[in-house]
Formats: C-alpha cells, structure tokens, sequence
C-alpha cells in the first residue's frame, strides 16, 4: 500500500481565522495515476502560499476517489454519484474552496515548484486583469498549444471533409488553432485559455458566471474566457509552466467527451449571438460530414495499422469511435441545442 502522504502544503483547518491564498480545484475522472501525480506536486510547491485542494470525483470506476481519501486525506473529497461532466464539478469544488483565489486543474497536470507562487505574484501585480494561464508542456517537454483565438463557424467548418477540400476556410481554421499562438510570447492578453489550468480571484469567476454547466464537455473554458475578456482582461503566462498529460481522460471516454464538444460548440455560438439560420447551415454540414468522416478514418486507420503505425492508428480508430457515438447518442441534442 502506498503510504499516506504528508498533508497538502499548510491548508488551515476549518474554522480557523486565516482562509487559504488559493484553493487548488480539480474535477476527476479516472486517471488514479496521474491524479496521484497531480497531488503530489502540490506538495512541493514553497513555504509561503496558503494552500488548499478541493478534489470532485465525477463517479470514477478505477478507485481514484478512495485513493484521494487515503493517500491525501487533508485534500477535500467530493464523491458524486454520477459523471456530472466537468464544469459542474468545477463548480462544486470552487463552492466548497475557500480561497481568495482559485486554481483550476485538470486531473492530468503536474504542477512544477513556484508555479503557485508565481501565477500568485502575477494575480496580486494585476488586480484588474481577469484570470491567467501557464504555458502548458507535455511530459515529453513539447509545448502544448495554451491559448487560441474564439472559434468561428468558418474556422470550424474547414475541418469537416464536405468543405475542407474546398480550401475555403483554410487560413481561419490556421488562425484559430495556433495562429496567434507564441510559446515564449511572455506576459500578454488572448482571448482564449485552455481549461486545464485556469487561475482566477473568485470575485472575477462569480462576475463572469462561473462555470456554465450547460456545457457536458469541452468549450465551457472558451466560454469562460470569453465571458471574463468582456470586462477584464484574460493573460498567458510564458514564464509559468504546467505539465500536461494530453488529455488522459478525454482519450478514456472518447464516446462521451466528442460528442459534448460537438454540441457545445454550437451552444458557445447560440450563446455568441450567431443567429438561427447560420446555425442550421452548420449543424446540417457536422451531421452530413459524419459518415463520411467515419469512412475517411476507418480507411486511415487501418492503413497505418497494416504499415506499423500503431499508435496512429488507434488515435485514427478513436476519432471513428468518437463519431459513432455521436450520430447514434448525441444527434438529437445537437439538433436541439
């Protein structure tokens, strides 16, 4: 049995006088591992920040809840019965914390010594800003994409295989994958963060809505973004670094976590004011483009499995399952939504 580890930094007990300086909030589902990793390096950041760490467990299968209880037992545990999908129990956990600041992480970051600290200092220096994000790295050391621009219906619309051809939205699908993106870009304003590690005064979070839980999955941290850069503004910071696990969790529900993406981009641009028309023009495109998006991935995977390729493959077969699970799950919702 792993021992218990020492307690999370110097989160003071409840009751007491001081509140923490920032309360870590981490919505789980599955990964015991990597959350096992993520808490860990929470116990290495420095002396000096109060912290605290509020986990909710989207109703793991693989024991992650039992381990936090065990091996964490100063971290706050919220169990729920069901997967309430992650903005909810975003929610849940920034209702429990009690921290001036809050610190959202995915359940598949490591969280290097002072990266607390300093998005702290960064937070403290600019009360008027709105919230901050690290340059985001994978275990391998390769920089993640960390911020982008919103999305458009063009942008969008290049990656179905009825338009792509066509080159139409090429350069607005570029510009809003990576375009704008410098990863030594120092301190600046963007538009949009990616919601594996999000900072932000609780004022700013309660001003700007919170996490809007009509989003399952995916798009609610364009959401964020975009409802805190109406009044303040939203910063990256190169000079903090967070290590990213590649979607871990996304890549273990894939039938669950593809389908919510598709169907929340179409709630973020209803919510944008993009009208009804143009709306149905788009989600006629995403439900003709399905089946031929499955037989476009199925041939490519099968062609990289038979040359050795794998891993290629697998991630080819995954976005085929992905797929599937939407037109057979999803479609009436999207339609709705």
């Amino acid at each position: 049995m792993t021992p218990a580890a020492p307690p999370i930094a110097a989160a003071p007990d409840p009751g007491t006088a001081r509140a923490p300086d920032v309360s870590v909030c981490i919505a789980s589902w599955n990964c015991v591992g990597l959350l096992r990793k993520c808490l860990h390096s929470l116990l290495d950041q420095p002396q000096g920040v109060a912290l605290e760490v509020v986990v909710v467990d989207n109703a793991s299968t693989d024991g992650a809840a039992d381990m936090v209880a065990r091996e964490f037992p100063r971290a706050v545990l919220v169990r729920n019965a069901t997967n309430r999908g992650f903005a909810a129990a975003s929610n849940q956990a920034a209702a429990r914390a009690r921290g001036r600041y809050l610190f959202f992480l995915n359940n598949d970051t490591e969280v290097p010594p002072h990266a607390v600290r300093k998005l702290l200092d960064h937070a403290r220096a600019d009360p008027a800003a709105g919230m901050f994000g690290p340059r985001l790295r994978e275990a391998s050391g390769d920089v993640q994409i960390s911020y982008r621009r919103r999305p458009t219906l063009p942008a969008l619309l290049h990656k179905l295989a009825v338009v792509r051809w066509t080159g139409l939205y090429r350069k607005a699908h570029a510009d809003y994958r990576r375009g704008s993106f410098q990863p030594d870009g120092g301190v600046r304003t963007v538009e949009v963060l990616m919601g594996s590690a999000v900072f932000v005064s609780r004022e700013v979070f309660e001003e700007a809505g919170r996490w809007d839980e009509r989003y399952r999955f995916g798009v609610e941290d364009i959401d964020l973004s975009t409802q805190v850069g109406r009044r303040r503004a939203v910063v990256y910071a190169a000079d903090v670094e967070v290590v990213h696990h590649g979607r871990a969790s996304s890549r273990e529900n894939v039938g669950y976590v593809a389908p919510s993406v598709v169907t929340g981009y179409v709630q973020f641009f209803r919510k944008s004011g993009v009208g009804p028309c143009s709306l149905f023009w788009y989600k006629l495109a995403v439900t003709l483009n399905a089946p031929i998006q499955i037989a476009e991935k199925a041939t490519e995977a099968a062609a990289r499995w038979v040359t050795g390729q794998k891993k290629d493959a697998r991630r080819s077969w995954a976005t085929v399952r992905g797929v599937w699970a939407f037109l057979r799950h999803e479609l009436v919702r999207f339609w709705r939504a």
